[in-house]
């Protein structure tokens, strides 16, 4: 198997190094991630200008790596294209949690749905984090346990895998929480006393049981299986008829 690394962390994320190591058990690992931190670029692309690659400035151990000066869904366009028989995008592993509605703006999820756009198997990994950096040697073993829960289940395009800041061991197959959420504004200064905005989102409803947001919450690893088509198939069929 030829497996496709990239993230929207950048390539001198700790979480895309963890993630390669795992891949790299499961098949031939080429890395290509973005030069830059791309997070929240959702599916962007690059238009107005070329884009281009290089070598990675870090050491990826047996593998070929490679940086680029774009989006996560350059990093996956241009991979794809590159090499040959790429038969599995992996995304990630992101640093902070992409559950519901953030799957509108996520990079690393958007670099996986990239992926299925070009015919190829694209699975996102993210996990929580808090005040404290995570700790990815912890972690890998189950990024290993969730890859091994997946890899065999070709059906199956697109996925969406996060994990809790402090996993119980435990894997559940879960809903996309679409419950409401309050985005907002929050105002604050520079030091040099100029105004500027954050835009942030926060969840106003209590999670549904068996989505991704409550597996979470209850410390379980979440793999939400996800498709393309956004079509409103029960109301388009009403129209219809």
């Amino acid at each position: 198997m030829k497996i496709l690394v990239t993230n929207d962390d950048g390539i001198y994320s700790p979480g895309l190094a963890c993630l390669a190591k795992v891949a790299s058990k499961f098949g031939d690992v080429i890395v290509m991630a973005p030069d830059v931190e791309q997070s929240s670029m959702g599916q962007a692309i690059t238009s107005g200008r070329p884009i281009s690659y290089k070598t990675s400035p870090i050491q990826f151990e047996g593998m070929e790596a490679y940086r680029v000066n774009g989006t996560p869904a350059d990093c996956v366009a241009l991979g794809t294209y590159l090499f040959e028989n790429i038969d599995l995008v992996v995304s990630g592993v992101n640093i902070g949690s992409n559950l519901g509605n953030s799957a509108w703006h996520s990079g690393t999820l958007s670099a996986a749905r990239q992926a299925v756009l070009f015919g190829i198997r694209g699975i996102a990994f993210s996990v929580s984090v808090g005040e404290t950096e995570t700790d990815f040697d912890a972690l890998s073993p189950y990024v290993g346990d969730a890859f091994k829960e997946v890899v065999d289940k070709d059906e199956q395009e697109l996925l969406n895998i996060n994990f809790p800041r402090n996993p119980n061991g435990e894997i559940t197959w879960t809903s996309l929480s679409v419950r409401h959420y309050d985005g907002k504004m929050v105002a604050n200064k520079d030091p040099m006393g100029r105004q500027h905005y954050w835009f942030t989102v926060v969840p106003i409803e209590a999670e549904d049981e068996d989505s991704d947001r409550w597996a979470i919450k209850h410390e379980k690893t979440s793999i939400t299986p996800l498709i393309l088509d956004l079509t409103d198939k029960e109301y388009l069929s009403k129209m219809k008829s």
